[in-house]
């Protein structure tokens, strides 16, 4: 081989790699998409548990506040697993709770209740990990749902009534919503809660609920009630189908007043008289 063909030889060999290398990065032509960021898992916040005698054995209630430290994604199919063993250590109680959907950036408070024939002594809370679902809009369009007129009433039974109304701050009507209670002592601890259901939540019409809180994690007087509503679902699609609808606006009522004459914002400059 001459040395001229030789270097004909490497050039055409060197063009051939150059345009072999975007092919072999992009994974088969460019059909693969950015990578997914690393993803932060779910952050267990608060958790409590208590057990109380009942009619047909022992009840235990739980309570707990899990946060998305993702911004741009939803937390989705997650499950808490409940294990309660007596003084022996067997397992005398086990149930696995669906969570709904935490959305981005937000916090999901839940609670749950189960029956155990023998009182357990040591309840666990452990969680499966979430699967991510990117959102389709912005963080800032999940408008959280309005709580008006809360009232927390101490029962004699030492149960407490929660009262309130839940609003819809969407155009499109709320199917389904989850409303959660959690109680807290005057040190700000998680004590115990309870979830109801309301259907049927159209914007302007706020829905009323009302929930009882059985037994509490503690024997302090309750100081404070945190409520929140979300949407029901390990899914996040029915928040952001409300969201796709659009918020309105909260200073979306029309003025009662007539329009000012005259501009009130309206100010003349004044004449330069300099000589």
């Amino acid at each position: 081989m001459t040395q001229r063909s030789r270097h004909t030889t490497a050039l055409a060999l060197a063009l051939a790699l150059a345009a072999a290398a975007p092919l072999g990065g992009c994974g088969g032509g460019g059909e693969q998409g950015p990578k997914r960021p690393q993803l932060k898992p779910l952050v267990i916040k608060e958790q409590t548990s208590s057990v109380t005698q009942g009619t047909g054995g022992y009840v235990v209630t739980w309570a707990g506040v899990i946060s998305n430290p993702n911004r741009w994604y939803f937390g989705e199919n997650v499950a808490a697993t409940v294990v309660g063993k007596d003084a022996a250590g067997k397992e005398v109680v086990r149930m696995e709770q669906p969570l709904d959907a935490v959305p981005p950036s937000g916090s999901l408070k839940f609670t749950g209740q189960a029956t155990a024939s023998a009182r357990p002594v040591d309840v666990k809370l452990t969680y499966k990990p979430a699967v991510w679902r990117q959102a389709t809009r912005i963080p800032s369009a999940y408008v959280p749902f309005p709580i008006s007129s809360p009232n927390t009433e101490k029962l004699g039974n030492g149960s407490h009534l929660v009262t309130g109304a839940v609003g819809n701050p969407y155009q499109k009507a709320a199917t389904s919503l989850v409303v959660t209670a959690l109680l807290r002592d005057k040190d700000g601890r998680l004590v115990g809660g309870a979830s109801t259901y309301v259907d049927d939540v159209h914007a302007g019409a706020p829905r009323r609920f009302v929930l009882t809180v059985d037994s509490l994690n503690g024997t302090g007087p309750v100081a404070r009630t945190d409520i929140t509503a979300r949407t029901w679902g390990s899914s996040g699609r029915p928040y952001e189908e409300l969201a796709m609808s659009g918020a309105i606006s909260a200073n979306g009522a029309r003025p009662r007043t007539p329009p000012f004459a005259r501009d009130r914002g309206y100010q003349a400059m004044p004449v330069d008289r300099r000589p």
